[in-house]
């Protein structure tokens, strides 16, 4: 499956049910790229808004580059109402947009998916002088019983589970995509509350897992069941998470 088509069937659960960004990330970028409510953002492999909507809260412009059209559509639905939403069709390593025309990249649960060279490339292209980038992810906690045991059914279960672990990508690699000496690595707490329909919501979002129609996924979803019940408690459910914020400048 193209990196690009893999969310296409499971857009619907992505957009209720993945974790948000914290809204501290809009005040530390304030204060470490120079980000203002007049900067222009590009959101590179935008999804369904997730990463954009912090920054159109904060009156920015945001140009949502994404090549997903299913995943577009849902962004365009849900934040078309903001002046400063631009939807792009368009890869991160071929944006369309204008030559130095960017105050801040950003790439939110995204970065891994790209060719990191030719990206490089086009960042440089479109960044304006002393602009930054902010490369983030939710990080899911498996510290408490409960993760753990859902950890383990993402590994039982998992259709390419494995090989998505491959794909992450480590602070001294990302430390090498910025200029040096610019790199910096923020952690923020966040975290979710689940009902046994919002947890299945989530597992069903994640493209490493049997969709719907797959013949696994009965037996998934009972051993999820089972799970909930063990740990639930009012009939919910936690998940810890940690945002992690890589930043730097693109050129001198």
């Amino acid at each position: 499956m193209k990196n690009t088509e893999r969310f296409s069937n499971r857009v619907t659960d992505y957009e209720k049910y993945r974790p948000h960004y914290p809204v501290a990330i809009i005040p530390y970028l304030s204060a470490t790229t120079g980000l203002s409510h007049s900067s222009v953002i590009a959101d590179i492999g935008s999804g369904t808004g997730l990463s954009a909507q912090p920054f159109l809260d904060n009156g920015n412009t945001v140009y949502a580059v994404e090549p997903n059209e299913a995943m577009r559509a849902s962004a365009e639905q849900h934040l078309g109402r903001f002046p400063g939403f631009k939807s792009v069709a368009a890869t991160a390593e071929h944006t369309s947009l204008p030559n130095h025309s960017v105050d801040l990249i950003v790439a939110g649960q995204a970065f891994h998916w790209f060719d990191q060279e030719l990206t490089r490339k086009e960042f440089h292209r479109i960044a304006k002088p002393d602009a930054y980038a902010a490369l983030m992810w939710n990080l899911r906690s498996v510290s408490t019983p409960f993760e753990q045991d859902y950890e383990q059914l993402l590994q039982e279960h998992g259709v390419d589970y494995k090989h998505m672990q491959q794909r992450h990508v480590g602070p001294m690699q990302l430390a090498a995509f910025f200029l040096p000496g610019t790199f910096k690595e923020k952690t923020f707490q966040n975290a979710q509350r689940f009902d046994f329909k919002a947890l299945k919501g989530l597992l069903s979002s994640s493209s490493y897992m049997p969709a719907r129609s797959h013949e696994n996924y009965p037996a998934m979803i009972k051993d999820l069941e089972d799970i909930f019940h063990k740990y639930q408690e009012q009939g919910m459910v936690t998940f810890k998470y940690e945002t992690k914020l890589y930043t730097g400048r693109l050129s001198e």
